[in-house]
Formats: C-alpha cells, sequence, structure tokens
C-alpha cells in the first residue's frame, strides 16, 4: 500500500458549475501508478464546492446554477457577512451545501466514474482567483 499527495491548481472559472474532470487528471499523472485504491479530493476554498453529476449535456451545468442561485439569493437583508461583496455569503452557503470533498475509487491508473458522471467544480464567487485541490491517493 502506498500514499501520494500533491496540491492541483484548477484553472480560473466565473460564477457557474464546471466539469473539471480531464483536467485534474491532467495534473495528476501520478495516478497512473495506481492499480486500485481511492483518491480523495479536497478543495481548500470556502466560497467553492466539488460534486459529481452528468458529464454530457451542458443544461444541467446551467440549471444547477439557476437552481443554486435561486435557493440562495444574493443581498438578503439578514446577512451580516456582506465586506467582500453581496456575493460573499451565499457562496459561503453554497460551498456547505454542495461540499468540499470527494473520494473517488481508483481503478488501473483513472477514476472510477459512470459512463455519465464527471466531477464539477461550482464556483459561488463572480470573481474568482484559482481554485486549489489537495489530492491523496491511497492504494496499490
Amino acid at each position: 500500500m502506498k500514499i501520494f499527495q500533491k496540491e492541483i491548481v484548477l484553472k480560473t472559472y466565473p460564477r457557474g458549475f464546471y466539469l473539471v474532470t480531464e483536467e485534474i487528471l491532467s495534473k495528476l499523472k501520478e495516478l497512473n501508478e495506481f492499480e486500485k485504491g481511492l483518491c480523495h479530493l479536497f478543495l481548500l476554498h470556502t466560497s467553492a464546492s466539488l460534486t459529481i453529476n452528468e458529464n454530457a449535456d451542458p443544461s444541467v451545468r446551467r440549471d444547477f446554477l439557476s437552481f443554486t442561485n435561486k435557493i440562495v439569493p444574493e443581498n438578503e437583508p439578514y446577512y451580516t457577512h456582506i465586506l467582500e461583496g453581496s456575493d460573499d455569503m451565499p457562496a459561503h452557503i453554497k460551498s456547505s451545501l454542495y461540499g468540499n470533498s470527494l473520494t473517488i475509487p481508483v481503478k488501473n491508473g483513472t477514476f472510477v466514474l459512470g459512463i455519465w458522471q464527471g466531477i464539477y467544480l461550482c464556483e459561488h464567487r463572480d470573481f474568482p482567483s484559482n481554485r486549489h485541490i489537495f489530492a491523496t491517493i491511497i492504494g496499490e
């Protein structure tokens, strides 16, 4: 059994839901060294999140954005954490709703995902910066 860890920097995305499976795989070449195991991805931010969902139809990503913005609106009078802009507190709430980590099975040097599954970066800020993911692979 071996353990490998690496920090991955994703490119900057505007607010929205983005498939980043291939971007992560391209920056995690060491995954090829594992025949079986688990890969834990931990997003090092509080205003973005990670999730797994459909990787084919772009309307799914647009609908996620519309729905998420509807259930966690901006400019609510009860928000007190407002110094960083009207999108900041809603971004923190959205991040908590979707979560900041994923654990994905590994087989033959790649992720085990369903045919219609992809890893999403859920960007909840209007003016984000690069997002960092800390990856831990455990396996053999």
